[in-house]
């Protein structure tokens, strides 16, 4: 019965994320004189490749760090640099970006040179860093569980803001002899973000500011993204714990090959697999078309369960409160029958909200309660027309149309 419900609930949601980031037609980059960037397409035909790769690819440097939580976690950060750069200096300021749910690091240098944020902050001067959480295609190490442990699959996002972001940022500061770094979050990223500042405060002494893309922080009017979801919280508390399966695998080569096909601009299915990401993320008619192309082959990018389940809890409640473990549950981890909310008051940074009109996930009034929400201070809450949730890093002309926005936000903190 229960794997009978599960698949009820995720299977729409699983196979519309997992066949709908595809490759379609290339059209509507900007031309920079780059192959990489005039074609990001030819690289589909070729072997998946590292995020340092598609870096070099691109005309910058990268390398790959490991950070160890205070759990076990073993997260793997990808830091850009320019290849015009021959020695790294110490007084650039560092930028985490973090990523959402199913996504990984290259979300923010899919693009390519002069779209991508991540190379955008590079050609700025800034030192940029890219996070992967816990359980993303990136990060699937412990220090003593493996993949294969139900142990290893037991967090949400929870776990993200109270572990993952303090290692990042900690790791940072370290590397970079930094005491302070930038922001940029999409989605889920943010949701960890103001975990952190809820929970763990302190760490705000070491962020200069924030930039929050489309951030799931309160979700009750949430489109049908989430709401198949958010049945799941609503049977059995003590479920996920019994479920034959507690993660959604990242994307393999059969998913990858299924992609290159069904979405395809020669596919006879190709409107069926346009409608269907449209159906679970919100019209949309502004995607690079090669970038998603590029990005079936990263994403899904694997999560757990409870990351859905928790979410899905936020849907049914409208709260923005810590996971809900049942009644039994929350007495033994909070000392209370139900979750405590986040104390989203802590938040001291400044902050910068984006949000689009044609998001179903994170909707205009759901980031508008969160605008109200934070202490009176420096917040700004930033309107773009027409974007959809994903719009947001693979949207075309985000680079005029939120880039530049934040890039202009930064400046005014920059030392």
């Amino acid at each position: 019965m229960f794997r009978t419900l599960v698949l009820c609930c995720l299977l729409p949601i699983i196979t519309a994320i997992g066949i709908s980031k595809t490759e379609l037609p290339n059209k509507g980059l900007p031309n920079t004189g780059m192959p990489f960037q005039n074609d990001i397409s030819n690289l589909l035909n070729d072997p998946v490749l590292s995020p340092m790769e598609l870096a070099q690819n691109a005309g910058y440097k990268a390398e790959s760090y490991e950070v160890v939580t205070q759990d076990g976690y073993i997260l793997e950060m990808h830091r850009l640099e320019s290849s015009s750069t021959s020695s790294r200096s110490t007084n650039k300021t560092p930028v985490l970006l973090l990523h959402g749910l199913l996504d990984c690091s290259v979300t923010w240098i899919a693009a390519g040179p002069k779209v991508a944020l991540g190379y955008m902050l590079v050609d700025q001067g800034y030192d940029v860093w890219l996070g992967n959480v816990r359980g993303n295609r990136f990060s699937r190490k412990h220090s003593n569980l493996t993949t294969s442990d139900a142990e290893f699959w037991m967090f949400s996002w929870n776990e993200m803001g109270m572990y993952d972001l303090p290692a990042m940022i900690d790791h940072i500061t370290m590397e970079t002899k930094q005491e302070k770094i930038f922001m940029v979050t999409h989605s889920q990223g943010g949701t960890a973000f103001f975990v952190m500042a809820s929970e763990r405060p302190e760490y705000q002494e070491k962020i200069i500011a924030l930039s929050a893309l489309a951030p799931a922080v309160f979700m009750s009017r949430v489109g049908f993204s989430l709401l198949a979801v958010s049945s799941i919280a609503t049977v059995d508390n003590n479920l996920i714990s019994r479920l034959p399966v507690h993660d959604i695998q990242p994307s393999g080569k059969l998913l990858q090959t299924v992609g290159r096909v069904i979405c395809s601009q020669q596919s006879p299915l190709w409107s069926l697999c346009k409608n269907l990401f449209d159906l679970f993320f919100g019209y949309d008619g502004n995607f690079i078309e090669s970038t998603l192309g590029l990005m079936s082959q990263y994403d899904p990018a694997g999560a757990s369960i409870r990351q859905f389940a928790h979410y899905g809890q936020s849907v049914i409640s409208g709260k923005f409160r810590k996971f809900d473990y049942g009644a039994a549950g929350n007495m033994k981890n909070y000392g209370q029958e139900q979750p405590p909310d986040y104390n989203l008051g802590n938040v001291s940074v400044p902050v910068a909200l984006y949000y689009g009109t044609n998001d179903v996930v994170t909707v205009a009034q759901d980031i508008q309660e969160l605008y109200e929400t934070l202490p009176n201070g420096q917040k700004s809450l930033i309107q773009t027309d027409t974007y959809a949730h994903l719009d947001f890093v693979w949207g075309k002309k985000v680079n005029t149309l939120v880039y530049d926005k934040i890039l202009n936000f930064m400046e005014q903190y920059r030392e």
